[in-house]
This record gives C-alpha cells, sequence and structure tokens, in this order.
C-alpha cells in the first residue's frame, strides 16, 4: 500500500544519495519492458529460443537479470560466455532479427496492469511521460502510440538506437532528460529491473523500482531504487502524489 509515509521515505532517500530535493516534477521516465508492457515472460521464451536454436546455455529466468541491456549487448554476453569470444556486427544482427521475430510472433503485447494509469498521473498534471528503454522491438515500439494515445511521441523516446552505452549506465536515462529539458531534480524514474534502476539513479533522478517480474524483495533497493514497489498500481498512486505535490 502506497502511503504518504512511502513518499516522504522516497524524498528523503533521494535526497540522502544526491544532496538533492525533487520540486516541482516536470517529467517522469518510464522503462517500457516490465513497466508499460508485461513482456518479460514473452522475451525471456523468444530468448530462450533463440539461445536453444543456436547452441548457446541459457536458464529463461536469467533474462530478467539482464533486462534493460540493449540487445547486442545481451548478445555479445551470452555468445561470449558460450564461445569464448565477442559477436560480429552480422552474427548480431542475425541472431537479434530471430529473437525478435520469435517475440513478435507471440501476439499484440499485453499492457501492464496500472500502467496506463501510472501515465496519466503524469499527464494529467502536465507532466510529460518519456520512455526510456534499452529494448529496439520494433512490434513493441510500434504499439505505444495506440495503447498509451499518444504519450510517447517519438521525439520522447530513448531506445538501443539511440545511446553509445546501456543500462545500467546512465546514458539512457540522462538522454531522456535531455529530451525534455529537464534538470534531474525535477523528474522521477520508473523502471522494474536492477540494471534499469541502477541507471536511473546513477542519473540522479528519484527512482522508483516497481517489483513486476520474478526478483527477491528488496534487489531494487539495493540497485539504488529509492522506493520499491510492487505493481505499477501503487506506481501509479505515487506517481499521483509526487505530482500533485
Amino acid at each position: 500500500m502506497v502511503t504518504e509515509k512511502t513518499l516522504r521515505e522516497a524524498l528523503a532517500r533521494y535526497t540522502a544519495r544526491t544532496g538533492m530535493t525533487l520540486h516541482d516534477p516536470v517529467a517522469a521516465l518510464f522503462d517500457m519492458d516490465g513497466v508499460l508492457y508485461d513482456s518479460m515472460p514473452r522475451h525471456s521464451i523468444a530468448w530462450k529460443q533463440m539461445c536453444d536454436e543456436n547452441g548457446i546455455a541459457a536458464d529463461p529466468d536469467e533474462f530478467y537479470a539482464l533486462e534493460g541491456r540493449t540487445g547486442a549487448s545481451t548478445i555479445d554476453i551470452l555468445v561470449y560466455r558460450q564461445f569464448g569470444r565477442h559477436t560480429t556486427d552480422e552474427e548480431v544482427r542475425r541472431l537479434y532479427a530471430r529473437k525478435s521475430e520469435l517475440f513478435k510472433a507471440m501476439g499484440r503485447p499485453i499492457v501492464m496492469p496500472g500502467a496506463l494509469s501510472a501515465v496519466e498521473a503524469v499527464t494529467e498534471e502536465g507532466g510529460k511521460p518519456v520512455l526510456v528503454t534499452g529494448s529496439g522491438q520494433a512490434s513493441l515500439l510500434e504499439s505505444l502510440n495506440l495503447d498509451y494515445h499518444g504519450a510517447f511521441p517519438a521525439d520522447r523516446r530513448v531506445t538501443a538506437h539511440d545511446v553509445s552505452h546501456g543500462k545500467p549506465h546512465p546514458e539512457p536515462y540522462l538522454k531522456g532528460l535531455e529530451k525534455v529539458g529537464a534538470p534531474r531534480d525535477r523528474a522521477v524514474a520508473v523502471d522494474n529491473a536492477p540494471l534499469g534502476v541502477e541507471s536511473a539513479s546513477a542519473a540522479g533522478v528519484l527512482t522508483i523500482g516497481v517489483r513486476t517480474g520474478p526478483l527477491p524483495a528488496g534487489s531494487l533497493l539495493a540497485a539504488g531504487a529509492d522506493t520499491e514497489l510492487t505493481s505499477m498500481d501503487e506506481a501509479a498512486e505515487l506517481l499521483r502524489m509526487i505530482f500533485n505535490m
């Protein structure tokens, strides 16, 4: 349950961590997989099948821990572990294309329960939602306009194609701030993965960790979140409090 105490503790942790005070928030930076879409189970299945087809040993659950990395980075980790070498550009293109094909074949993505309310909590108070994802999954990105009613226009999206360093590096979230000209102390981030939380925290924004996947309690706090919630419904409640401060 989200309470005023939840908000106070998150704000206090943010100030202790950064030396800054959140004020007059103008932007919310949202991860995509596991935040806007309940897509991680499908990603996990697609990654595992691609690996099986190419003689790469992998556990389906490990893709939750790798979530937030670019596809190229994930593939390089898998190939290096299996074969003791880094990937070629052609290999990355081929393997990621196959993974994307498998994901797309599973049909329309499922909007994460509570996520639309979370986005509306921002827009209804004049805030700007920004997409910050390590994904380059075209089929999922194309669904955003329909599912989120244009809340994430092309000029407010940071994807795998826009960064030199993916999560956990702070570059993705820093670029998200640049998209709307928001200073760090006037923005909040929402991410569900340890690597994404680490990225947002390092970028200096107030970071809401939402444990929507099979992660142990406390894992997002350990990664640097200023608060850890268990659903996007809770995130919507907290965002509404933040944008009404």
